[in-house]
């Protein structure tokens, strides 16, 4: 029988990249260290590692626009958790990305990334989404083998019972409830 070594696991560079995304490369040892840059130019060949909060599952991406905050402020998580549970859908079924971490994204390539299904954009116009069409909120709108929904922000529709009544008649349609 094999022993295991702990101290002697080897990890492909993106795991480790996304494990330590913030702390492992010091910017300055991009250029100085070959080794370094090695890694840094494999990850970047292998495309973004997009930041997101959730497992993902059910394959569907929540879209959120906050300057502040990585993914999105505990106010607005607490009643985006509620919407997603009224969906029957857990935070292991969806992954929230919040778009101001990459402004130059296109939603070509996060679809992609996440096998998306169902796209959910919270005060984030479509066409600065990047998709080539623009439509109304609550229109769910059917698009490269997605649905899309463009929806106010979470702080408007949590103050609003209409928006909020608007918001879950197009999610009983796009979940089957």
């Amino acid at each position: 029988m094999a022993k295991i070594d702990l101290n002697h696991i080897k990890l492909p560079a993106l795991v480790v990249a996304e494990l330590y995304h913030s702390s492992l490369i010091d910017p300055d040892e991009i250029t100085t260290n070959p080794a370094v840059a090695d890694i840094t130019e494999k990850m970047t060949a292998a495309g973004p590692i997009w930041k997101s909060l959730g497992e993902n599952r059910n394959n569907v991406l929540v879209i959120v626009s906050y300057p502040d905050a990585v993914y999105l402020p505990d106010i607005h998580l607490g009643f985006l958790t509620g919407i997603i549970g009224a969906c029957n859908l857990g935070m292991a079924d969806v992954a929230i990305v919040n778009i101001n971490n990459y402004p130059d994204a296109s939603y070509k390539e996060l679809v992609s990334f996440f096998r998306s299904k169902i796209v959910l954009l919270f005060a984030v116009e479509p066409a600065l989404f990047g998709l080539p069409m623009s439509f109304p909120h609550f229109q769910i709108q059917p698009f490269a083998g997605c649905s899309f929904l463009f929806s106010p922000s979470l702080k408007e529709l949590e103050t609003d019972k209409i928006l909020k009544s608007k918001l879950w008649v197009c999610l009983k349609r796009l979940f089957n409830l």
